[in-house]
């Protein structure tokens, strides 16, 4: 059923490839979930035992948090696993009861989007949801909820959809793509990394 379901989203999400945002460098995040495009093609939700810390898929597969995880990686030097793991072991009530976990799993745990966005908001990288485009900028980590209930995170672009909205590096359903779906499903989180949030990540990837 779920795979049904991310068919028909990607039906109704085509690939665009806008302009850059005009005085707006992309940050390394950005360059970081781009340089997935054509790497990463196919969406598999499949639970695997990582290598741990630093663990992955192959970068042929993955689904939504892959992206992220890969990008911060990748673009900013932090390992998620092992941030998430640590706040998780230390602070394990305040993240999500969803899957009925006594204690922490390091193979999953970074790969579900409710946790980082858990993760997200306790560095103080939240920020207020809004219907304007103009205060998305490259590098936001942004959250939905997908026809399903399904959970869906994606990283905002330097480059414009036809209307100027910002395009989102995600993956949907069929690998990582560029795709404008800023405003197409109910948002539920939007995050910027500062310097301050990017520091208090690395003190926990250390």
């Amino acid at each position: 059923m779920r795979q049904i379901v991310l068919a028909l989203l990607l039906l109704a999400t085509p690939a665009l490839s806008g302009p850059a945002l005009a005085g707006v460098e992309p940050s390394r995040l950005t360059e970081a979930a781009r340089s997935q495009v054509g790497v990463t093609v196919t969406y598999d939700p499949a639970y695997i035992s990582l290598a741990f810390p630093g663990g992955d898929l192959p970068r042929d597969r993955g689904v939504c948090t892959d992206v992220v995880i890969r990008a911060l990686r990748d673009g900013l030097g932090i390992d998620l696993q092992l941030a998430v793991n640590r706040d998780m072991k230390a602070n394990f009530s305040a993240y999500p009861s969803l899957w009925g976990l006594s204690t922490t799993d390091r193979n999953i745990d970074h790969r579900r989007v409710p946790n980082l966005q858990t993760l997200l908001t306790r560095i103080g990288a939240g920020l207020p949801l809004t219907d304007a485009p103009t205060p998305y900028l490259p590098g936001d980590i942004v959250t939905w909820t997908l026809p399903g209930n399904l959970a869906h995170i994606g990283i905002v672009s330097d480059r414009l959809g036809k209307d100027g909205t910002p395009l989102i590096l995600h993956n949907i359903g069929a690998g990582t793509a560029e795709e404008d779906i800023l405003f197409t499903y109910p948002m539920t989180g939007h995050y910027r990394l500062s310097a301050e949030a990017v520091e208090r990540l690395k003190s926990l990837a250390q």
